[in-house]
C-alpha cells in the first residue's frame, strides 16, 4: 500500500488545524484552502502549502466543490480530507473527488448517500436489528394523512430535516395547531441549509439523554469501536459538552449496544470512520437517532480515554490499510474525559458575538488538551459558526475531570468577544452534572435557574 503524498484540507479553523497536524505525525505533505476572512488564522501557516479560494461566504468558497477540487489539483494532492461540516457529508463532493482520480478520506459515497437521509437510515437500522424509535417516513407537502399520523405518534413530536443535521431546521411541536407551521418553516431551513426540504415527524423523548458510538472501519471488511460518549449537554440541539465514557450506564449494558453496532456495521461493510447517535430515555432505552459519516467534533474524548489517534487511523484506513495494522490489538478506556466547546456567544441569551480577539491565552497543564483555529489577534467574523475553541480534560475519574475542567475554563482567558463559558461552567458546579444525570435539558435548565435566582435576590 502506498501512502498518500500530499493531502488537501478542505475545511478551516480547528478541524484543519487537526487533520494538518496528523498528516505532519503521519509524514504526509498538507494543503489548507482559506477565504479571504480566514487568511491570517493559524491553520494556514500550520499547512505546508496553503491555497485562497474565495470570499468569506462560504458557498463562493469552502462550500464550492470547484475551487476545491482545483485546488487538489494545482498543488498536486493525491487525497482531501473534509474535516466535519461543509462538504464532509455531501456524497455528490465525494464521488466528484473520486472522479477526480482523487481519494477521498472518508466513507465511500454509497455510505454518506445511504446514512445522509435520515428516515432511510433509519429502515436500515432497524434492518441491522438496532433499536429505533418511533416515526414517520418523509412528510409531503400535501399529505393528507398528516394530522393523524402526528395524532398516532403522541406528542410531543419534533419536525426534522431528513438531511443534514447540527440542529439546524428542528422544530419542537406539542399540539396539532402547531404543526403546520412547523413543517413549513422546517421545510425552509432545510432548503437554505442542506438543498433539500425534505422533513419527517420523530416521537420527542423529553429530556433523554444523547449517547454515541464511535467506530472505524476499512476497505476489507473490519469495524471496530471505539466505545461510547455522552453528548446530552446541548443548548438548541447544539453539543456543548461532551465526555467519554458516558456516565451511569450500566456495564453490560453498554458493551451489549456498542458491540451489536459495530457487528451490524462491519456486515454490511462499512468502510471508514462513523458515529452511531443514540438516544437514551429516562428508563433505559435505547434507540437509534441518526449516524454521521465523518469525524466528530467531539473525537478528542474517545481520543484521551482509548490512546487512539481517530484521524490518523481514518487517514491510514482511506489509504487501504487493515484495521489490525491500524490499531492496538486491544483497545480500553482508561480513566475519563471532558470535552466543553468554547463558543463566541452571549452566554445567556447565546447570540452569536463577533469581534477581534485583543485577548487569547487559552489554559495549559497535564491533562489539558486545546483544539482552537484562532489565536490573538484574529477576527471573530458572523460568517461561520462560533466555536472558538475546544477545551479538553483527561483524568482517572470523572469527579477529578470535571474539577480540572471547571479550572482550565476559569483560567482561559479571553477579550474581544463574549464567550458561553459562564454557561458551561453553571453546567458543570450543577448537582445533576456531578452527579452523571445528564440530558439534553440540562443545560437550560442551569440557565434557568440561575436566573431565577438572580431575579430573588
Amino acid at each position: 500500500m502506498a501512502a498518500f503524498h500530499k493531502v488537501l484540507v478542505a475545511n478551516r479553523g480547528a478541524v484543519a488545524s487537526r487533520v494538518i497536524r496528523a498528516l505532519r505525525q503521519l509524514g504526509i505533505a498538507s494543503v489548507a484552502v482559506h477565504s479571504e476572512a480566514d487568511r491570517d488564522l493559524p491553520y494556514v501557516a500550520e499547512a505546508d502549502q496553503s491555497v485562497g479560494i474565495g470570499p468569506a461566504a462560504p458557498r463562493e468558497s469552502y462550500l464550492c466543490i470547484e475551487k476545491i477540487i482545483d485546488a487538489a489539483r494545482e498543488t498536486g494532492a493525491d487525497a482531501i480530507h473534509p474535516g466535519y461540516g461543509f462538504l464532509a457529508e455531501n456524497a455528490d463532493f465525494a464521488q466528484r473527488v473520486i472522479d477526480a482520480g482523487l481519494c477521498f478520506i472518508g466513507p465511500s459515497p454509497k455510505w454518506i448517500r445511504e446514512m445522509g437521509h435520515k428516515t432511510h437510515a433509519r429502515k436500515l437500522a432497524q434492518a441491522w436489528g438496532l433499536p429505533t424509535g418511533r416515526g414517520t417516513d418523509v412528510i409531503g407537502v400535501d399529505d393528507p394523512d398528516l394530522h393523524e399520523r402526528a395524532a398516532e405518534l403522541g406528542f410531543p413530536v419534533m419536525v426534522k430535516p431528513a438531511a443534514g443535521g447540527g440542529g439546524i431546521g428542528m422544530l419542537r411541536v406539542d399540539s396539532l395547531a402547531q404543526l403546520d407551521d412547523a413543517l413549513r418553516t422546517a421545510r425552509s431551513a432545510a432548503e437554505r441549509g442542506f438543498g433539500v426540504g425534505d422533513v419527517y415527524l420523530e416521537k420527542l423523548l423529553v429530556q433523554p439523554r444523547h449517547v454515541e458510538i464511535q467506530l472505524i472501519g476499512d476497505a476489507h471488511g473490519n469495524v471496530v469501536h471505539l466505545f461510547d460518549r455522552d453528548c446530552s449537554v446541548q443548548r438548541r440541539n447544539q453539543k456543548v459538552i461532551e465526555e467519554a465514557p458516558a456516565p451511569g450506564i450500566a456495564a453490560s449494558r453498554r458493551l451489549q449496544v456498542i458491540t451489536q453496532a459495530a457487528a451490524a456495521l462491519a456486515k454490511a461493510g462499512y468502510d471508514n470512520i462513523g458515529t452511531l447517535e443514540m438516544l437514551l430515555s429516562s428508563t433505559g432505552e435505547f434507540s437509534f437517532l441518526e449516524m454521521n459519516t465523518r469525524l466528530q467534533v467531539e473525537h478528542g474524548v474517545t481520543e484521551e480515554v482509548t490512546g487512539v489517534d481517530l484521524v490518523a487511523a481514518q487517514i491510514r484506513s482511506a489509504a487501504g490499510e487493515r484495521l489490525p495494522d491500524i490499531l492496538p490489538p486491544s483497545i480500553d478506556v482508561r480513566g475519563h474525559a471532558i470535552e466543553a466547546r468554547v463558543c463566541a456567544e452571549d452566554p445567556l441569551r447565546f447570540f452569536p458575538s463577533t469581534g477581534t480577539l485583543a485577548t487569547f491565552r487559552p489554559p495549559s497543564g497535564e491533562g489539558i488538551r486545546i483544539e482552537t483555529g484562532y489565536a490573538e489577534g484574529n477576527a471573530v467574523t458572523p460568517f461561520y459558526d462560533s466555536l472558538i475553541a475546544k477545551v479538553i480534560v483527561h483524568a482517572p475519574t470523572r469527579d477529578a475531570a470535571i474539577g480540572k475542567l471547571s479550572e482550565a475554563l476559569a483560567a482561559f482567558d479571553i477579550a474581544g468577544v463574549k464567550t458561553n463559558i459562564p454557561a458551561i461552567q453553571l453546567v458543570l458546579a450543577s448537582d445533576d452534572f456531578q452527579q452523571g444525570k445528564v440530558h439534553t435539558g440540562l443545560m437550560q435548565a442551569c440557565i434557568d435557574a440561575a436566573k431565577k435566582s438572580r431575579s430573588s435576590t
